[in-house]
Parts: structure tokens; sequence; C-alpha cells
């Protein structure tokens, strides 16, 4: 069965989820940047970072998990699930090759949110019945974030299917830019970006605009 509900947002999850790089292009910390996203409005982060040790990644969590919350903002860590229930983290975000999403959902807290990144329709019904909150979907226009996606682009109305098909809270993610990210939106879905705040000089700025555009402003 379905899990938690999700928290307020555009429509039904959140209109932007930023993803995070542990060496924002700023050139200022981390822990920072996230920060300055939040103030900005961001109501929720996901933690990512593929490179880190379990020392580090635990830290690293430790840290947003306090800047977050004094924001009341949600933190998602992205793969572990482990870190992410010691750190007392909002949910986490899984893929098809990490712990299947009932398992997490047997090993986690009630109120505990769990993503699930899929863009096909029939693994986004059955991620509603293992107990997935909210779908990430993409790459909507391809990204060279993930290895072998750059040229991997499933568009809009793709996001729109596997929202009509599970019923749950998406997130359109990959190539996500402030000139594109009005399509993404008039599905119905969020937006997760990663490189368009990380790489940005002031990442505030571009979450204000994000939720500007969002609210259609």
């Amino acid at each position: 069965m379905p899990g938690v509900a999700m928290p307020d947002g555009w429509p039904d999850g959140w209109p932007l989820l930023v993803i995070t790089h542990p060496r924002p292009a700023c050139g200022r910390p981390l822990e920072r940047v996230v920060a300055e996203c939040v103030d900005a409005g961001a109501p929720a982060v996901q933690l990512r970072d593929k490179a880190a040790d379990s020392r580090a990644l635990t830290a690293c969590a430790a840290r947003l998990r306090a800047i977050t919350e004094s924001a009341g903002a949600t933190l998602i860590v992205n793969d572990r699930l482990d870190i992410a229930l010691a750190v007392g983290a909002d949910g986490v975000h899984l893929g098809p090759d990490d712990l299947p999403v009932p398992a997490a959902r047997a090993i986690a807290p009630p109120d505990f949110i769990i993503g699930y990144s899929t863009d096909d329709p029939d693994e986004a019904r059955r991620a509603v019945d293992a107990g997935a909150d909210y779908l990430g979907v993409g790459a909507v226009y391809g990204t060279r974030s993930k290895p072998g996606l750059a040229d991997e682009a499933i568009g809009p109305d793709r996001v729109r299917h596997v929202r009509k098909a599970s019923g749950l809270p998406c997130l359109g993610i990959g190539g996500i830019t402030l000139q594109n990210a009005p399509e993404v939106l008039e599905t119905g879905a969020g937006v997760a970006v990663l490189s368009t705040v990380m790489t940005a000089p002031e990442p505030g700025a571009v979450v204000r605009q994000l939720l500007r555009i969002a609210r259609g402003g």
C-alpha cells in the first residue's frame, strides 16, 4: 500500500527539489549553499554524493539535517537508507539498483518519505503498491549528472504519463533549466534540479526564480 502523505506543495508534492553536488561551483561550502537555498524557499533538498564514504556522508547529512530542520524544509538522502535513518532525515530516494522499496518501507518509521526513480508507467504502478511516496521521472531532457544519460531524453509527456499512471506526486528530473522548467511544471509535476542550482554563482537566486516560475510568476 502507498506510504505516507507528501508535504504540501505543487500540486500534490513539492514544486522544487534541490539536489546537491559536493562541490558547488560558486566555491562556497555545501552547507552554506544549502542554507541559501532553503532560505530562498526551497521546500526540499536531496543529499547526493556518490563518492563519499559512509563516515563523511553521515557527517554531511547531519549538518544538512540541522539546516533544513531549522528552515522547515525536507531532507532526503539519495540511496542510503541507513544514513537517512541515522541522522533523522525525512526520507530516502531509491533507484532500481538500491534497496527495494518494500524492504525500505518495512524498516522505516511510519512518517518516513520514500522516493523512487522510474520513467515507466507500469513500474510506477508497482512502486505505488510497494509503498513509494513520490517518483523521480527522467531524464526529461538528458543529463550529464549521471553517466550514460546525456543523450537520453524522455520529454515532459512521459512525466505526465507516469504521473497519471501512478497517481503519486512526481518530480521531473534531468537537464531542467529556467527555460524549460515551465514545460515540466505544466504536467502537474514538480522539478528536481542539480546543475541549474549547483553551478550557479548565486544558488539562492536561482531557487527563487524557479519557485516564481512554479507559482506562475
